[in-house]
């Protein structure tokens, strides 16, 4: 059997477009403190744990602790989010469907639970049984532990409701970053990579399409049958 059991989605640059609120918000941190910021070092943090992240900014001059940085990003990303998250192209058409099809999905993201909040709660109730968000893990991506917690979490009923167990090779993890794909692909799980901000190398450990505008469930099921017969 290869039905499509569940899918775990990465948030930023995957379900919503906030890079460039993310990167905004560098710049205007490391000059208030008299540093200096580059487009490449911006790149170099997307998909990033934070607290990597916060670390890097720490050596371009800003004068904080690392939890200072992180929140002061993670509420100014949130407010322009507030009124309209800025949604990736195909990602609500294809989470309506899943949630239609009773495929189960959760959020998993390096983003902390102060800005992954308000982006689940602008989607319909039970979209996202739950996040797995950066302030919940001790190591993030590229380590896989956010989608081996995510899996666990997700595995631990999914018996009682389904009457089946829930199996990584029957589970999807989408993903739009080279640290996040190769954590979701390192967990074990299909991993599926959509490119934003950063270009990405073609690999057997991972399937990648051009975008998720116009994917449908049925093409996720496909995937699986694909990632299954190449795995023989």
């Amino acid at each position: 059997m290869s039905d499509l059991q569940a899918v775990f989605w990465d948030m930023d640059g995957t379900l919503v477009d906030t890079e460039p609120y993310w990167i905004d918000a560098e710049y205007e941190l490391v000059q208030a403190h008299g540093g200096t910021w580059s487009e490449e070092k911006a790149h170099q943090l997307v998909g990033q744990a934070l607290t990597y992240s916060a670390g890097i900014l720490q050596e371009a001059g800003v004068d904080l602790t690392k939890e200072q940085i992180i929140t002061h990003l993670s509420a100014q990303v949130a407010a322009r989010c507030a009124e309209a998250p800025p949604w990736r192209p195909g990602a609500l058409e294809l989470l309506t469907e899943l949630k239609f099809a009773g495929i189960r999905c959760a959020l998993v993201t390096m983003s902390w639970k102060l800005l992954a909040d308000p982006i689940m709660a602008a989607l319909p109730e039970g979209t996202f049984e739950f996040a797995v968000t950066g302030d919940m893990v001790s190591a993030g991506k590229p380590d896989p532990e956010a989608y081996e917690l995510a899996f666990e979490k997700m595995a631990g009923d999914h018996t009682e409701r389904t009457g089946e167990a829930l199996v990584k090779d029957r589970s999807i993890a989408i993903e739009d970053s080279v640290p996040g794909t190769a954590a979701a692909a390192a967990s074990g799980l299909v991993t599926l990579a959509v490119p934003h901000y950063s270009t990405l190398p073609a690999s057997q450990q991972w399937h990648q399409w051009k975008t998720l505008d116009g994917a449908t469930v049925a093409d996720l099921q496909t995937l699986l049958k694909t990632s299954a017969a190449a795995a023989v």
